[in-house]
């Protein structure tokens, strides 16, 4: 390239000596001169005029103008750089072509927006699913067509780490799971997942635990009253009273399962909007504190409450649900804690809502254990579990009921050193 330059500058400089030598020799330098640089300029805007047209008029660019010299190379480089972003074009096109191929495959619905919600592109699922068209609705903005409060505020907040569930607005009896991905320059990528199947299956789960629940509470009525009535016979020889007490364990045992299986089956379907009331959070400490020392008995724990709501702080929700939720946590501190063990009941607020935490330094278990916990019927270890009675489903309960008042759990445990379980509640419960 550099040698092509210098060869054109080097034929341009041979030029205007020849133009003064001729005109030296004919005696008319000036006009000679004037005669060939009029000449070399009506010759550039020609080829001025010739690469304007190719450029833009025709529309054939494999014809490309001949020339030499400098304008040669011109339109030899032009032409080249022209041919590679044409093949850059076509194969990024390609790759784009081939990804909507392989969207337009998905079962999921996928949406591309721009950082202003509106719709550049979607996938055939969606057209399906949130009734898209595409003569009408490109451009537009999402939250127009899909007017469903929960969506709009979901779309607008870009609070995206949870998914959004919400009824197909081309039919009700379909239900979606909506997540969004930010790229680019805050541009969106809206998927819509049919879970239609898996809300019945979960409904069929719910009933099936809640009908054999109810089913299994009388026969258990019926056992445990004849146990208590074999228990007491006088004459009950001695032989019968350790399996009769073990059965009526047993039976208690059963009995709080099944309470428990109620219980969170119905904190599952509970509309807490209807259930928001003022509760009185130091009253339910104080009787929560009362119960767990009775509980712990000869165990002789230490038990603390640390209060440090101002009388100003108003808290909003459904007072059965939170007791329910508060006890299990302090009674799995008190069963887990060791004799003469501490355990720290603290309440308090800052600027991101309220707090409550339960610290012991009993037994503890190994984090791994942490993302599972709130699981039912999972335990850490299934022996001690058997050994205290417990039915597995106290920790979903404390799940469920957190849920419902848009609250978080945080976990914090070590093996042989003791476990802290921190309710977190936002601003205006």
């Amino acid at each position: 390239m550099h040698k092509r330059i210098t060869g054109h500058l080097q034929t341009l400089f041979w030029g205007f000596v020849a133009l003064i030598v001729i005109g030296l020799l004919i005696g008319e330098l000036s006009w000679t001169l004037a005669l060939g640089l009029s000449t070399y300029l009506m010759w550039t805007i020609y080829q001025s005029i010739r690469l304007h047209r190719w450029l833009y008029q025709i529309k054939d660019k494999k014809n490309l103008p001949e020339s030499h010299g400098l304008w040669g190379d011109l339109f030899e480089g032009l032409y080249q750089i022209q041919y590679q972003n044409k093949l850059t074009q076509d194969t990024l096109q390609s790759m784009v072509g081939r990804v909507q191929l392989s969207t337009n495959a998905l079962k999921e619905a996928v949406v591309m927006t721009n950082a202003k919600g509106e719709m550049d592109w979607w996938n055939n699922a969606a057209r399906e699913v949130l009734g898209f068209r595409d003569e009408s609705d490109r451009g537009q903005l999402i939250t127009n067509l899909l007017r469903e409060p929960l969506f709009k505020r979901y779309f607008d907040e870009k609070k995206y780490q949870e998914p959004l569930d919400m009824p197909s607005p081309v039919n009700i009896n379909l239900s979606l799971r909506i997540t969004i991905t930010l790229f680019g320059e805050g541009d969106h990528l809206v998927f819509a997942q049919d879970i239609t199947r898996i809300r019945r299956l979960e409904q069929m789960r719910k009933d099936f635990v809640s009908n054999v629940s109810h089913d299994m509470r009388t026969p258990l009525t019926v056992i445990r009253g004849y146990i208590e009535t074999f228990q007491d016979l006088e004459d009950l020889p001695q032989k019968w009273q350790r399996p009769l007490n073990s059965m009526a364990e047993q039976t208690s045992r059963m009995e709080k399962l099944i309470s428990d299986l109620l219980l969170l089956a119905k904190y599952e379907t509970d509309k807490l909007e209807e259930l928001k009331l003022p509760v009185n959070l130091q009253a339910m400490f104080n009787l929560i504190v009362q119960d767990a020392r009775t509980l712990s008995g000869a165990k002789q724990q230490q038990i603390e409450l640390l209060y440090e709501l101002n009388e100003a702080c108003s808290f909003i929700g459904d007072d059965r649900q939170l007791h329910s939720a508060f006890s299990n946590l302090v009674y799995n501190a008190v069963k887990y804690t060791q004799e003469r063990g501490r355990i720290i009941l603290h309440c308090w607020q800052n600027s991101e809502g309220v707090h409550f935490s339960v610290k012991d330094n009993g037994q503890g278990f190994d984090p791994v254990h942490i993302p599972h916990l709130t699981e039912r019927f999972y335990r850490t270890d299934s022996s001690r579990d058997n050994s205290s009675g417990g039915s597995g489903l106290g920790l979903a309960i404390v799940k469920h009921v957190l849920i419902n008042h848009n609250a978080t759990l945080e976990i914090h445990s070590q093996e042989g050193k003791g476990s802290e379980f921190i309710c977190h509640f936002p601003r205006g419960c």
